[in-house]
């Protein structure tokens, strides 16, 4: 590696400070110059797939509840533990959740919770402008994140079937994916679309070859 270092200044520079008067050039050209910057909250951002935004519990049209069916996946996969959830069973053996509650300071928005969901019970929506003053306020509990549902279905337009398509686990089969995330995703988000460890590599290309020796023939 070649170390570079900053020529030596002369006498002329050294009286006059070239450095600070360059420095305020720069400053006065970027003053008349056109802004980058977005001008929010005027201008808002564009929402791209995968946002990972504010939490949602998905209300079943059926029961006005949620869909949720206390199975304790997104409860366990959790790595900051910000997820709550108390249930009870009745006398069938029937699961019903009491409590749904998601602490959103802990969480880190990694969204293992909506990857592991089977029914499609919780999402994280597009919306991102939900900061308050009142910490208690963006502790959310089951009333709360259902109503996050419905005002996200509200200004979308979507149903209960929204689903992010971008929430799947990249190389999964979508047989051993949950029914509720069993949807159509771009090629490389499929397991013949990218190369998944040695393993994939290795099952891929004696594929390939497999095949070509079955064209040949």
């Amino acid at each position: 590696m070649k170390v570079q270092y900053k020529p030596k200044r002369n006498l002329l520079e050294t009286i006059f400070q070239v450095e600070i008067l360059q420095g305020m050039a720069l400053t006065l050209r970027k003053m008349f110059s056109p802004p980058v910057t977005r001008q929010y909250p005027d201008e808002k951002p564009p929402m791209y797939p995968g946002f990972r935004g504010q939490h949602a519990l998905v209300r079943d049209p059926v029961t006005n509840d949620s869909k949720c069916i206390g199975c304790m996946r997104c409860a366990t996969v959790c790595p900051s533990r910000c997820i709550q959830i108390r249930y009870h069973d009745d006398e069938r053996g029937k699961r019903f959740v009491d409590q749904y509650a998601i602490d959103v300071l802990r969480c880190v928005f990694c969204g293992y919770c909506v990857e592991v969901c089977p029914v499609g019970a919780v999402t994280m929506t597009e919306v991102f402008e939900y900061a308050n003053y009142d910490r208690a306020a963006i502790h959310y509990d089951k009333g709360a994140l259902l109503e996050n549902w419905d005002n996200f279905i509200a200004q979308t337009g979507y149903d209960e079937t929204y689903v992010n398509p971008f929430w799947r686990p990249r190389g999964i089969p979508a047989s051993l994916l949950p029914a509720s995330q069993r949807m159509n995703v771009p090629d490389d988000w499929t397991i013949k679309g990218q190369f998944v460890g040695t393993k994939v590599r290795q099952t891929q290309e004696s594929d390939g070859s497999t095949h070509a020796e079955e064209s040949n023939v």
